[in-house]
């Protein structure tokens, strides 16, 4: 992931509650299309539009064997997008908001 947009499409694919918990589930370890579906009420089309987003987004990784699919966190990804969130909730030297923008310079001539 390059920059803040590809992050973005990771917090946006886990702003979903079923997305996240498959992310969960998928900590564990490698599954089965089947055994996602088992935990959800959903059809198996559905599953696999959650399935996209999540590998699009680059957090799951999917595999094929035969007839089924199986899914994994891609860990790289995932430890570059905490290193990315932790980046933007930490202060630091160079940050937008110590940017010289001339916000508010002068406001106080005005009172």
């Amino acid at each position: 992931m390059e920059n803040n947009q590809d992050y973005t499409k990771v917090f946006k694919a886990l702003g979903d509650p079923k997305r996240a918990m498959i992310v969960d589930m998928l900590s564990c370890g490698e599954l089965c299309a089947c055994m996602i579906l088992e935990k959800f009420e959903m059809s198996q089309s559905t599953l696999s539009h959650h399935m996209k987003l999540l590998c699009e987004c680059g957090l799951v990784r999917g595999r094929n064997e035969g007839k089924w699919t199986y899914y994994s966190l891609d860990q790289e990804r995932i430890d570059k997008t905490k290193q990315f969130f932790c980046s933007i909730t930490s202060s630091k030297e160079h940050c937008i908001c110590k940017e010289d923008t001339g916000c508010c310079k002068g406001c106080d001539d005005n009172e």
